[in-house]
């Protein structure tokens, strides 16, 4: 495994982080998360890669996914031999100072520890004011229960107004970015990587492998995830027709280079400068997949033709106002 810091932190990460929205008790947010035994094992199997970085949130599985993760790392590893990244938003309050105070600690209560390495806010909240909000990312830091601060999809201008209302204050600013980018979700190079990439801030995509469109030659499989997850139906399905050229690209250049798909889709990102995509993984084999991309190596011919048919998709991940308080599933698809 090869290792990247958190922006100008100090904080090693692998170039792998585990999507942990993948463990939590299924029906509470999706019918395909695992249990706390499956969990263990697949969090177990990302420890023996060397992966030493996790992602969750207060609300996967209604907050089991932090209970999960807590307990499998309590009993796998050092608390200081991994980086965990929790998220708030989706919750009473939004990014409210309040709700901030009271949503890490039941993060770290469920998370069982006394830090948290990385806090990631999960989107931009129109009703709060960024200097509230930064101001209390920043007394956490101050009081030791969160090492670094991150943010997640939202638009360019929205980071950089954060971004200057810290420097402007003295307060911590943002040093990840965990958007939403893969060979078939590109418009954050319009404006927010290249605003990432001025301020040495870490890129930690979600969906790095389009929900497993850009991991197998067929758009559609027949497992329980394929079938049931209508989050990843309304983020790709509306542009099938457009993107299935891609993926018989990444099709391509696998066969070329004797690889999987999806190794050519992770080597993609690393070419593009991400630090640590995020794979949401409900089998350990998945995590090896991934990590057999690190032996991929793409010739810049390779990248072009990789980047050829990409056509201009509209806007998801960023939200252009907050959705109905209790909404957890954006850009869902239920047809």
């Amino acid at each position: 495994m090869n290792y990247t810091k958190i922006g100008n932190t100090g904080i090693d990460v692998s170039e792998l982080c585990v999507g942990c929205m993948s463990f939590g008790k299924a029906g509470t947010m999706h019918d395909w998360t695992l249990d706390p035994g499956q969990s263990e094992q697949v969090i177990g199997h990302a420890l023996d890669l060397g992966i030493n970085f996790f992602d969750t949130a207060n609300v996967y599985s209604a907050g089991t996914s932090e209970e999960y993760v807590g307990r499998a790392l309590k009993n796998l590893t050092s608390r200081d031999k991994v980086v965990i990244a929790s998220k708030v938003y989706f919750n009473l309050g939004r990014l409210s100072k309040e709700a901030i105070n009271r949503e890490i600690d039941g993060t770290l209560r469920r998370l069982g520890t006394d830090y948290l390495d990385l806090y990631i806010i999960h989107r931009f909240d129109y009703e709060t004011p960024i200097e509230e909000t930064m101001e209390a990312l920043n007394g956490l830091v101050k009081a030791g229960k969160v090492r670094a601060l991150g943010a997640s999809a939202m638009y360019g201008y929205q980071f950089s107004a954060m971004q200057l209302a810290a420097r402007d204050n003295g307060w911590t600013p943002f040093s990840a970015m965990e958007n939403h980018y893969n060979l078939l979700y590109r418009e954050d190079e319009r404006e927010l990587i290249p605003i990432c990439e001025q301020s040495n801030v870490m890129l930690m995509p979600y969906s790095p492998l389009a929900a497993g469109r850009l991991a197998r030659p067929d758009w559609e499989t027949d497992t329980v995830r394929s079938q049931t997850d209508v989050v990843a139906r309304g983020k790709y399905d509306h542009t099938k027709q457009s993107d299935l050229g891609i993926t018989q690209r990444v099709r391509q250049i696998a066969e070329k280079h004797h690889a999987t798909m999806a190794q050519v889709a992770v080597a993609w990102l690393w070419a593009k400068g991400v630090g640590s995509p995020i794979i949401g993984a409900t089998k350990a084999k998945y995590l090896d997949d991934a990590a057999g991309a690190l032996n991929v190596h793409l010739s810049e011919d390779d990248i072009a033709d990789l980047e050829e048919l990409y056509v201009p998709h509209k806007v998801i991940g960023a939200i252009d106002h907050n959705p109905a308080q209790g909404t957890v599933l954006l850009d869902a698809d239920k047809k």
